[in-house]
């Protein structure tokens, strides 16, 4: 069975935990509940029904076929997913952006019955977080916990509509916390919980027992794709409130940029360095124009604390940084040689490093490449210049240069080296007209100097 990983479009919650004393019947005490915690906290739990509006067909050919075999298909759908009121004065409801992505209306539904339409302030894809607006009155809302201070075996319950069955607690413990490299958003730091999650609590609460709000739930790990093994995830409290904070400032969320390439500590890196740490992330790349550059981050330093926030490895930095506003001054504590530094930097916006590094290579600025010689039975004998990697929003990426690419010619002229290449590119006055040679045949790029 293949594992599969779902956004559920819902969440869920704990029950009670019976203690059982084996040495009488007679002295079993009463089991603990939390039902006094669950009722101050599910009012502010609500159901999400967003219109969407259908969108990505692969062809007009392949919609046109559907019409002719099935009718006219809609244009529309529904998404169902749940919602946590985190501000009971402005109306804000925290849920997953992928709820309410290409929505044309949204409707809110509380668990006293009542409806309201509400209106997106903004959403983030990258971390799956969007904040919603309602009008109302005698609104409840929960209480945001700090998530840092989750620890693995934390008794927690997940709150919202699985299943469209409105208001259902299930319960569980944290099984993991720091959960990276699932593929699911591009910045994850998920606390996984066995608190049961199924399609419909996407967006839902998931509560400590003292019911502050620790995380959103928002995905599942399933091998058959129908429903909770036992294996959620919640984006932590910390990470959502910090996305929230941008979106009611300005609407979106703008990271900024380190411009560094980080990788985790471990045993053998701990003995070649001779290092007195075992956690941290140590620099492994300054890049050029960056803020890290500016700062004087050098290949090498580990990062032990970023804004008073502990540094445990890389995927920690990758998180601290992303959620930082464009100009922000950060903070950050490394060692050099084993010994402390603190280094101050701006973090910026990663467009500016892209704009300073074309100005300086324009044609081929972003492009890794690599000297390529092969005996192919499609090209004979090749000698040119493999595209290792081109960085998007690069003005190469723009003009569609992609990474297994071999250039042969640059300018209608064979280039066998990379030195070659270059010459020639930096002789050219307006574009660069590149021959390369794709899977089993060839095309011509440009490679434009304004992007």
């Amino acid at each position: 069975m293949h594992k599969v990983i779902i956004k559920t479009l819902g969440l869920f919650l704990l029950g009670g935990i019976l203690l059982f004393n084996s040495a009488s019947f007679a002295t079993i005490p009463t089991s603990p509940t939390l039902a006094p915690m669950l009722q101050k906290t599910l009012p502010a739990v609500v159901n999400i029904r967003a219109i969407i509006k259908l969108v990505g067909y692969d062809t007009m050919l392949q919609k046109q076929q559907q019409q002719q075999n099935q009718g006219p298909l809609p244009d529309k759908a529904l998404s169902v997913g749940s919602g946590v009121i985190v501000d009971a004065n402005n109306g804000y409801i925290l849920t997953n952006a992928h709820v309410i992505e290409d929505a044309q209306d949204i409707t809110v539904s509380l668990s006293d019955g009542r409806h309201f339409t509400a209106r997106t302030i903004g959403m983030d894809k990258a971390s799956d977080v969007a904040l919603l607006q309602i009008k109302g009155k005698n609104l409840t809302a929960i209480t945001i916990g700090n998530s840092n201070n989750l620890k693995v075996g934390d008794v927690v319950a997940a709150i919202g509509n699985p299943f469209g069955l409105n208001q259902t607690v299930t319960s569980g413990i944290v099984s993991a916390l720091g959960r990276t490299q699932l593929g699911i958003e591009s910045f994850e730091n998920f606390i996984q919980t066995d608190a049961s999650i199924n399609p419909g609590n996407s967006g839902g609460a998931l509560v400590d027992v003292n019911g502050q709000l620790i995380g959103i739930n928002t995905a599942i790990l399933t091998p058959n794709s129908r429903g909770s093994v036992g294996v959620g995830f919640a984006i932590p409290s910390n990470m959502a409130k910090s996305v929230m904070q941008q979106l009611i400032q300005y609407g979106n969320v703008k990271r900024g940029a380190l411009g560094i390439g980080a990788q985790d500590i471990n045993p053998d890196l701990v003995d070649a360095f001779n290092l007195n740490v075992s956690k941290g992330a140590v620099v492994t790349e300054v890049m050029m124009n960056s803020p890290a550059q500016s700062a004087g981050f050098q290949p090498g330093d580990v990062i032990v604390n970023i804004n008073g926030a502990t540094i445990d490895n890389a995927n920690d930095v990758v998180n601290a940084i992303a959620f930082l506003r464009v100009d922000s001054k950060t903070t950050i504590n490394i060692l050099r040689n084993n010994k402390p530094l603190t280094l101050s930097v701006i973090v910026s916006d990663p467009k500016i490093r892209i704009a300073a590094g074309q100005k300086l290579d324009p044609l081929l600025y972003g492009v890794g490449l690599k000297d390529f010689t092969q005996l192919d039975p499609m090209h004979g004998d090749v000698k040119g210049i493999l595209v290792v990697s081109v960085e998007e929003d690069s003005n190469a990426w723009h003009s569609d240069l992609r990474p297994g690419d071999v250039i042969i010619t640059a300018n209608q002229q064979k280039v066998a080296n990379i030195n070659e290449l270059k010459a020639i590119a930096n002789n050219t006055k307006k574009n660069l007209l590149l021959n390369v040679l794709r899977g089993p045949g060839a095309i011509y790029i440009v490679i434009n100097k304004e992007p």
